[in-house]
């Protein structure tokens, strides 16, 4: 990890198009696949990890703590979801979603002072897409993931029986050339937001907004099956102390970071 200057960095590395040829070579190695060019999907794609990702049973993303959402940024109708690990050991995760689009809330952005799964009963009405996942570690960005969708009432029934849950309300928004995700978590996981950028092939040569204080893509504590087992309000506040202690840092291997422009109110 590499700290960020206040506008682009570029200094960090040994030029944005020999890091993006690094990074696609060694995913072609670990993946087995050809990854493209790793840019970001067309405009009529949905942003967020729900989309295609055009390679297979692999996922290509970054994540980013996020002091607080920008009131622009908040959907009026975000999606629910809630997820529960049946496992969760050294980055293999076996896990279960349920997700509810479109919920009307009576708070901006969703209560978070509730438990994932008491949300989820209050909104089972909304439930419309289930799956099952499989996940392997996290190496710079890429992660093994192989999903199959299930029916809701199973699933449902999956998520109340079992596992570790965690929840969050999801924020969707295009910022410059990608399509954004900004997740609020809830319950024993609040005041955690994590904004989370995906493409179809290694995230390079990334914009990064500038509410994205820091990188967290390869940092354990913030992966979903860590926060349903070791939740974010338990050391939330010795995070915040690290952080101002050793301010932000972000991934120089992944080709030139640049810093955008606020969003338009």
């Amino acid at each position: 990890m590499l700290a960020l200057p206040g506008v682009a960095p570029g200094s960090h590395t040994h030029g944005a198009r020999a890091a993006s040829d690094d990074v696609a070579c060694a995913t072609n190695s670990l993946v087995g696949v050809s990854t493209g060019e790793g840019q970001g999907a067309g405009r009529d794609a949905a942003p967020g990890p729900e989309r295609d990702t055009g390679n297979g049973d692999f996922e290509f993303e970054r994540r980013f703590w996020v002091r607080a959402v920008p009131p622009e940024l908040l959907d009026p109708r975000p999606t629910l979801v809630v997820q529960s690990y049946f496992l969760a050991s050294e980055g293999y995760a076996l896990r279960v979603r349920a997700q509810a689009p479109s919920v009307a809330v009576d708070v901006p952005g969703g209560r978070t002072d509730l438990a994932p799964r008491v949300l989820l009963e209050r909104h089972l009405d909304a439930v419309d897409l289930c799956t099952v996942t499989v996940k392997g570690p996290m190496v710079e960005g890429t992660r093994y993931e192989a999903e199959r969708e299930l029916d809701p009432s199973v699933a449902v029934e999956l998520v109340r029986r079992g596992g570790s849950a965690v929840g969050k309300w999801r924020h969707s928004a295009w910022l410059d050339d990608d399509g954004w995700v900004l997740d609020v978590f809830v319950g024993e996981d609040a005041p955690l937001v994590v904004a989370e950028v995906e493409r179809g092939g290694p995230v390079t040569d990334l914009t990064i907004p500038p509410f994205c204080e820091t990188e967290v893509t390869t940092d354990a504590r913030f992966a979903n099956e860590t926060l349903a087992r070791r939740p974010y309000g338990t050391w939330g506040p010795a995070f915040l102390a690290e952080l101002a202690r050793t301010g932000p840092a972000f991934l120089s291997s992944l080709g030139r970071n640049r810093r955008g422009t606020a969003p338009a109110g």
